[in-house]
């Protein structure tokens, strides 16, 4: 065994070529093959341990297993001193394979280039690069690696990878599934890895066994005995590296490092001195060039050693290779363990380090952020010139998308700052970029830090707004309402437009908890600050989010005003658009997101507040395959940034539409995972929508009672809604389940009280479902009148799905009066928008009442797509208008090959054998025999 490797496990027979063999990791080595092998259902592996526990070994063992039978192995080591550089990770990653990045399409091969900044974007600085289009990018990218031959991706010491690169390669990893790619992540224990915790299989390593830890020792070069040994075994605690490096200093009698007689060995908190000892003695050179190599990252080893820094072949490196410091990899020399590299760099003097960090500087002019960052560490007390380089720095990291790379560059600058103010100001523009990095404590801390430094009203007004901006997209409903309102009742008088921003905030609060009394605070602040036309936008926007209704027609009014301003600004025209669904202007809240995306791709920074109104819209304007790629995209970005309401939210969403389209089992799988995010206590508005979309998903299933009972509890038992906007629209469905399962009265109840609610200058929208609820629940020879009423004004066109309901209750209603002639014209507009939709169970409900109407139903495209899964529906939806296999992956964030397997296993369903009969199978119509009464 090689004298000096300490991160090794133990004994099975190795594997041909393989070094020495694992101590006491049979079980672990054994599942790492079989995901290797492909034996295993996952695609993704985490395998977890402290320090020293053979993290890197298994994955030496499964590479050289791969490798041997023929795979593709893409690798990247974490570097700490990187962590700080957006896509850093990710660069390492795919730098060998950077051909086949040149080859993907041109959006995604151009997303990736800008976030490696050597693309067209970098030059144009025109915004960050789109974060799920890199997600798709590099997914297409190992898809087609996988052509040829499996791909398995190693991430080592992932805990050190920047945020950007985990965001987009936990995108891909998500993907993964029929794929033939295997991704295996080595990460320390502790803190949960950003977009894997909770997503991926995991692997722990704990100690070892007694029997196993027996046996490393017994391999060592010079194996403990007696007391001794008792004592390694004892403290060492079972962790390998531990036990190694501590018989390694207690059995050196050729050193004067021989083990105490008495008191306690080195614990394995202190290897990192067993560590540095070592370095005492080398010669100058070796020492020197070991504390050049400690101070730098992997990406500048390769531009230091062209410069300068001896080759790994050298003579200089051979007494630190013989103390066990470094090893040989090819032609580039590694720390033996990254706690070596901690050792060197820390057992030299604060002015050798700021030396080696000088020279690295100079040696790194081309690489400015690199060169920020050596230049940073060298100084010992603030420096105008370097905290400006590194702001500078922050920049080209923000339009790169890397936000936690800026806000650790702004931090840093502030700290290097020499004034305080200038200080503060860098501290809350690093706020303002942590806070789509989605660590509230951080922002807090950063926004904390700028109120120690400064008494400037302006910056500790933004302060207070770039905590409460991210602090609104947490469920902390109570906590954070109260600290918003309190900031905007203190900012009201002297700094009304921070206490506006806050209050909007505050606003969004309120519509997630649905809390009333917060109602009253919100109005209450707001009466106090003062009116100006520049406060009109977010004023406005306060009062549509805490009481859509009670200025209903006033706050319409003022749509095209500010959707005319905020035309060239997409951020506002999205809020304008947000403000237009909570008025049920639902066709203008379309338009303002699709003006809004045409100008500005979403970037995949953090939802806004209220982002699901944006997939809500879709969903009701009958674009339900957009609304489930709103949903997608939202989803991804929160589960990123750990903002667990966001994802429930658009849960909810995805969950409703997955029921209208017949998915039951999916849609409450996607409602109890929203359910499982939040507390609905906090989160009224979660709880209905998810209530809802459990009762869609039941009422589905023919099951009414169950639907009864789900959106029955969107209602007080008093029969007030639970939550005041998002409650409402459940009217109509909870009166159709009602007819069904005998709870008439109760249901009765209840609409009148929301109508009564509502009052007369309620929104198109709602008047047509309260009516439509009126005629499901009136006697017969009455319902008629309010089902004409449910479609009378031409508006409710916009809402093809709830109009077409009430057209398949009309026609019912009138065939059961033997109006047939009648029945028919309606019956064939609401199957052919069902169709059009996908509904499946609105679909087989309208045709069998059109059969019974005398209607001829011919079986299109629809009736055929209904036995594929939503996903491949939405795949072939997107193939017959024209999509390529590539742009389907780019919209539904799938593979090239997992949109093509979709397609291949979709056609004998169809009756199809290729594409291009894709079109004319979607177009299919509904004929009618001429049948009259």
């Amino acid at each position: 065994m090689d004298e000096h490797t300490g991160d090794l496990g133990a004994v099975t027979r190795p594997e041909p070529g393989s070094g020495e063999p694992l101590v006491g990791r049979e079980t672990e080595l054994a599942r790492l093959f079989r995901v290797v092998d492909s034996a295993s259902a996952d695609p993704v592996l985490m395998l977890v341990g402290g320090m020293g526990t053979g993290k890197s070994a298994l994955l030496d063992r499964a590479v050289r297993r791969a490798a041997a039978s023929g795979a593709r192995v893409l690798r990247a080591e974490g570097s700490e001193s990187e962590s700080s550089l957006a896509f850093s990770a990710l660069h390492q990653l795919l730098r060998p394979v950077s051909a086949e990045v040149d080859r993907l399409p041109q959006r995604q091969r151009t997303a990736i280039q800008d976030a490696f900044g050597t693309g067209p974007g970098a030059l144009r600085q025109s915004g960050p690069p789109d974060l799920m289009l890199i997600g798709v990018g590099v997914l297409s990218l190992l898809s087609a690696l996988g052509d040829g031959r499996p791909v398995l991706v190693v991430l080592d010491d992932a805990q050190w990878f920047d945020r950007a690169s985990l965001d987009a390669l936990a995108f891909a990893a998500r993907r993964l599934e029929g794929e033939p790619v295997t991704m295996l992540i080595a990460a320390r224990g502790g803190d949960p890895l950003p977009g894997f915790d909770g997503h991926a299989p995991t692997l722990a390593l704990g100690p070892l066994g007694n029997a196993a830890a027996e046996r490393l020792l017994d391999l060592q070069p010079t194996s403990p005995t007696g007391s001794i040994r008792a004592r390694i075994l004892d403290q060492a605690g079972g962790n390998p590296l531990a036990l190694v490096e501590l018989t390694r200093t207690a059995t050196a009698q050729d050193t004067d490092r021989v083990a105490p007689a008495a008191g306690p060995l080195p614990v394995t908190d202190r290897l990192e001195g067993i560590f540095a000892g070592r370095v005492h003695g080398l010669p100058a050179a070796t020492a020197h060039a070991l504390l050049l190599l400690a101070a730098m990252d992997s990406v500048d080893s390769a531009v230091a050693v062209a410069a300068g820094l001896p080759q790994a072949a050298d003579d200089v490196w051979l007494p630190a290779s013989r103390a066990g410091l470094v090893r040989r990899a090819g032609q580039v020399l590694q720390f033996r363990h990254p706690l070596v590299r901690s050792a060197v760099y820390h057992a030299a003097s604060s002015g050798a380090r700021r030396e080696a960090h000088l020279a690295l500087a100079e040696l790194l002019r081309l690489e400015p952020d690199r060169r920020a960052w050596h230049l940073a560490a060298a100084c010992a007390s603030p420096d105008a010139a370097v905290s400006a380089e590194l702001e500078r720095t922050a920049g080209r990291a923000r339009r790169r998308g890397g936000h936690a790379a800026a806000a650790k560059a702004l931090q840093r600058a502030a700290e290097l700052a020499p004034r305080r103010e200038e200080s503060a100001r860098l501290l809350v523009e690093a706020a303002s970029a942590a806070v789509f990095t989605g660590n509230l404590p951080w922002v807090e801390e950063l926004t904390a830090a700028a109120r120690d430094r400064t008494d400037d009203p302006a910056l500790l007004a933004s302060a207070a707004v770039q905590s409460g901006r991210l602090a609104v997209l947490t469920a902390r409903h109570a906590a954070v309402f109260s600290r918003l309102t309190a900031a905007a009742e203190q900012l009201a008088d002297h700094q009304p437009a921070a206490a506006l921003d806050l209050l909007a905030g505050a606003a969004v609060v309120r519509f997630y908890s649905g809390e009333d009394t917060q109602r009253h605070r919100v109005q209450d602040i707001l009466a106090r600050i003062p009116e100006g036309a520049a406060s009109t936008g977010s004023r406005s926007w306060a009062r549509a989010v805490t009481d859509p209704f009670a200025d209903r027609a006033e706050l319409v009014s003022l749509l095209p005003w500010l959707a005319a301003e905020a035309d060239t600004r997409p951020e506002q025209l999205t809020a304008v658009g947000i403000m237009a669904w909570l008025l049920d202007e639902t066709p203008q809240a379309v338009r303002a997101f699709d003006g809004a995306f045409d100008r500005w791709r979403e970037q995949g920074v953090l939802p806004h507040g209220l982002g699901g109104a944006v997939a809500w819209a879709y969903v009701e304007r009958g674009r339900w395959d957009e609304a489930r790629e709103a949903c997608a995209r939202t989803a991804a970005v929160g589960r990123a940034a750990g903002l667990d309401h966001a994802v429930a939210c658009v849960a909810t969403v995805d969950a409703t539409v997955l029921a209208y389209r017949g998915d039951a089992a999916a849609a409450r799988a996607r409602a109890e995972e929203a359910l499982a995010l939040v507390d609905p206590l906090e989160s009224r508005s979660v709880l209905v929508y998810a209530r809802r979309a459990l009762g869609a998903a039941a009422a589905a299933e023919g099951a009414y009672e169950t639907a009864y009972e789900q959106l029955r509890t969107v209602f007080t038992a008093q029969g007030a809604p639970v939550h005041y906007h998002a409650s409402y629209p459940a009217v109509a469905d909870l009166a159709a389940a009602a007819v069904r399962c005998g709870h008439r009265e109760e249901a009765a109840a209840i609409v009148e009280r929301c109508a009564r609610s509502l009052g007369e200058g309620t929104s198109p929208r709602l008047h047509a479902l309260i009516s439509r609820a009126r005629g499901l629940l009136a006697d017969p020879e009455d319902a008629e009148p309010h089902f004409r009423t449910a479609l009378a004004d031409p508006v409710l066109e916009h809402w093809p799905f709830e109009r077409a309901q009430s057209l398949l209750d009309l026609a019912e209603w009138l065939r059961r009066r033997r109006r047939i002639a009648e029945a028919r014209a309606p019956l064939t507009e609401a199957l052919e928008t069902f169709r059009r939709l996908g509904a499946r169970p609105w679909i087989e409900r309208a045709r069998a009442e059109s059969r019974a109407a005398g209607l001829d139903v011919t079986d299109t495209a629809p009736d055929a797509l209904a036995e594929l899964s939503p996903q491949q529906q939405q795949i072939i939806r997107l193939a017959a208008r024209g999509l390529t296999n590539r742009e389907i992956g780019e919209k539904l964030f799938l593979s090239p090959r997992t949109v093509g397997s979709h397609l291949y296993r979709s056609f004998p369903k169809l009756g199809i054998t290729a594409r291009s009969q894709l079109r004319d199978l979607i177009e299919g119509t509904l004929t009618t025999a001429g049948h009259r009464e």
